[in-house]
């Protein structure tokens, strides 16, 4: 376990680093929105990709795990709550974007071919050996790991706005960074952790430790890397036009 800690965290730091989210506070604002607005679409996707995994798992604990992420997106029942994605507008507008920006955007060649990509992903991922494990790798590492190292970066340029007087005001951004992040080590997860990729983590291990898939997990979480960096990719001419150098 502990290599594969060690090969995984050297992704996370190679995402981290990407120049678009390690210069994300030099972008002026109109770049940061439509990186904001782009990300978004892929935030609408991720139910159903997790829709999917759940129909092409076969291991009922990775299915229950899974439900369970799936559903605090929608946390009442009783449509009094807002779900997940109404926070995420709800921090956007704070921000400062418009709603007129919201009903115009659309979906980029790159953010279309991303979102694509994953559908693309998962469902491969069902039709190999070890799909069970390959599925958990995919769920863990692309909807929630990722997300939290992406979310974390973009923080540092929208916390000073969804900040004040010591409250943190997002509904969003901040609550997903914590409670997607890989809190403990693939090694020294357990039952008692609380992170969505904790608890994701809790099963993949106890795959990983039956199953000699060592290669698949890492050729999973590289694919899963290679589709994000894809799509921040399409915003590297913006940090040229910023003149912003060391990319």
């Amino acid at each position: 376990m502990q290599e594969l800690d060690r090969f995984e965290d050297e992704l996370i730091e190679r995402y981290k680093e990407h120049p678009v989210l390690a210069n994300v506070t030099l972008l002026p604002d109109e770049d940061f929105a439509t990186i904001l607005l782009q990300r978004r679409f892929l935030s609408l996707a991720f139910t159903p990709c997790y829709d999917l995994a759940i129909d092409l798992l076969r291991d009922e604990v990775g299915v229950r795990t899974a439900r369970i992420i799936l559903r605090e997106e929608y946390p009442d029942a009783g449509g009094h709550t807002p779900s997940h994605r109404e926070d995420m507008k709800d921090d956007l507008l704070q921000l400062g974007i418009s709603r007129r920006a919201f009903v115009e955007a659309r979906p980029t060649a790159e953010t279309k071919r991303a979102i694509n990509d994953t559908f693309d992903l998962i469902a491969d991922a069902g039709a190999q050996n070890n799909a069970d494990l390959r599925l958990l790798t995919v769920l863990r590492f692309w909807g929630e790991v990722l997300v939290s190292v992406e979310y974390g970066r973009l923080w540092e340029r929208m916390g000073p706005s969804l900040t004040s007087e010591g409250e943190n005001r997002s509904r969003f951004y901040y609550p997903h960074y914590i409670h997607d992040a890989k809190a403990h080590s693939l090694a020294t997860v357990s039952l008692l952790s609380t992170t969505h990729s904790d608890r994701l983590a809790t099963r993949l291990r106890e795959l990983l430790a039956r199953e000699d898939s060592t290669d698949c997990f890492k050729e999973m979480e590289e694919r899963a890397l290679q589709q994000k960096v894809a799509f921040y990719d399409q915003f590297l001419p913006a940090l040229a036009r910023a003149g912003i150098t060391g990319t």
